[in-house]
Order: C-alpha cells, then sequence, then structure tokens
C-alpha cells in the first residue's frame, strides 16, 4: 500500500510559478510510472502530465511547455515545476503511479488574473 501526499500548492498571479512536491511512501517507489493530475470545479478529473521509472515524460496539451514533471527516485518523489501559470490551471492537483492506488488529498493552485 502506498501513501501519497502532495504539497507546494497555493495562490498566485497569472504568469507565476509554482513548484508541487509528491511523497510517496509505504511500497516501492522507483518502478513505477508517476503522473500528476488536476481537478478543476465541476469537471473531470484529468492527466497533465507523467514520467517513467526511465525519465520519459509526456504532457497534455494544455501544459506542454509551461509544466515539467521530474522525479527523485532516493526521496520517493515526484515533482511538477509550473510556469507560465494561467487562471484555467486553477485546480486541485493529485499525484498517483500506474497502476493507480489510493488517493492522497492533492494540493489547491489558485491562479488569479
Amino acid at each position: 500500500q502506498v501513501l501519497l501526499v502532495e504539497s507546494g500548492g497555493g495562490l498566485v498571479q497569472a504568469g507565476g510559478s509554482l513548484r508541487l512536491s509528491c511523497a510517496a511512501s509505504g511500497s516501492n517507489f522507483s518502478p513505477y510510472t508517476m503522473l500528476w493530475y488536476r481537478q478543476a470545479p465541476g469537471k473531470q478529473r484529468e492527466m497533465v502530465a507523467s514520467i517513467t521509472r526511465g525519465g520519459t515524460t509526456t504532457y497534455s496539451d494544455s501544459v506542454k511547455g509551461r509544466f515539467t514533471i521530474s522525479r527523485d527516485n532516493a526521496k520517493r518523489t515526484v515533482y511538477l515545476q509550473m510556469n507560465s501559470l494561467k487562471p484555467e490551471d486553477t485546480a486541485v492537483y493529485y499525484c498517483n503511479r500506474f497502476p493507480i492506488a489510493a488517493w492522497g488529498q492533492g494540493t489547491q493552485v489558485t491562479v488569479s488574473s
């Protein structure tokens, strides 16, 4: 069983940056693909970025070129660097692995215009 704890969210003006962290505990970390998701009010949860055990990354079109996912296997942590933030990036951000584990509490990101 894995426990995922997200942090680093906050309120930022449009054009600003935030760095999210997700610490994993309770099970092996390095073999898994890790993903960041987000859920805006009234919308379905969507995947925004993923990183394989080997470091291959993918991004949704909405964040490509602005967000960067990375991981530190020694620290059992995955990061999401978010630059050039837009109001439409406002959401609760969650991390998870593949296959999916129990969801954490997420971290709120609010971008003001």
